[in-house]
């Protein structure tokens, strides 16, 4: 295994497994320690302590749980809703294919973060609804994708010859379509959970995203804002965890790509 492959590998790893045991672990990010407000990283704390004395560490594991649940949660709604749509539209054609399209441009036309913010404005603060908007704005990738492949292998033999048998379209799409799209959905679902998690922490941070005491990273950054002069390691510790968790994430989207697609292999 190469090193390029290694290391993000090893970064994504411990992300999840970071959030998977921060509810097993005895962590306690709402503990307020007056007298270690503000303390640097070492000593009592591996990571230092916030503006009321929390411990940093506890709270960058739980805002990792965050991250990776929102992530996982749009990523898995927004690739049923938009395969669907796209298989829907490449496979029905004609009026309806037409009628399609025009959906996913017009939710095209608009930048995907700024109606995302506008959708969490109007459904208000809180990782429920930071999910619906998210997969609002992320689904349209994947039927446009989705689409593409669809109207690529839908005329393909082994298709046309379920069709002429008579095998009933949800049947065909199951069997011959879905398994032949696998490949490219798998890679923009990686490249969508990125994005997720960098949205995810912008919506937070702009106090539409998980509400105190819950931690987020981006939240967690908020916050240090305000110290970042007197205490930076209350916004390097969030931010530097996102920068590598998402660039660990888009490494492996490019690995992935390059195994999957032969049209990106070297010669």
């Amino acid at each position: 295994m190469s090193l390029r492959l290694w290391l993000p590998l090893a970064v994504v790893t411990a992300w999840v497994v970071a959030a998977l045991a921060a509810p097993l672990l005895p962590l306690d990010g709402d503990a307020i320690r007056l007298r270690l407000i503000l303390e640097g990283p070492g000593g009592m704390g591996l990571l230092g302590f916030d503006d009321l004395g929390r411990p940093l560490a506890d709270r960058l594991l739980l805002g990792a749980r965050t991250s990776l649940m929102v992530a996982a949660s749009v990523v898995v709604i927004s690739i049923i809703v938009g395969t669907a749509f796209g298989v829907s539209a490449a496979w029905m054609g004609g009026f309806w294919d037409h009628v399609m399209v025009r959906i996913i441009d017009i939710f095209l036309a608009f930048p995907g973060i700024l109606l995302a913010i506008a959708l969490a404005g109007i459904l208000g603060p809180g990782i429920d609804n930071v999910v619906v908007a998210l997969a609002a704005v992320g689904w349209v990738g994947f039927a446009r994708l989705a689409r593409a492949q669809a109207l690529s292998v839908k005329h393909r033999e082994h298709v046309q010859a379920a069709v002429a048998l008579g095998t009933r379209p949800p049947v065909i799409i199951l069997r011959h379509l879905l398994p032949l799209l696998a490949a490219p959905l798998i890679v923009e679902a990686t490249f969508a959970m990125a994005g997720i998690v960098i949205a995810e922490a912008g919506l937070s941070f702009l106090g539409l995203g998980v509400q105190p005491p819950a931690p987020s990273w981006g939240a967690m950054i908020r916050d240090g804002t305000r110290y970042v002069l007197v205490a930076p390691h209350l916004v390097l510790v969030p931010g530097i965890a996102l920068m590598l968790v998402v660039f660990a994430v888009n490494l492996l989207g490019d690995r992935l790509r390059d195994r999957l697609d032969v049209r990106y292999r070297p010669g």
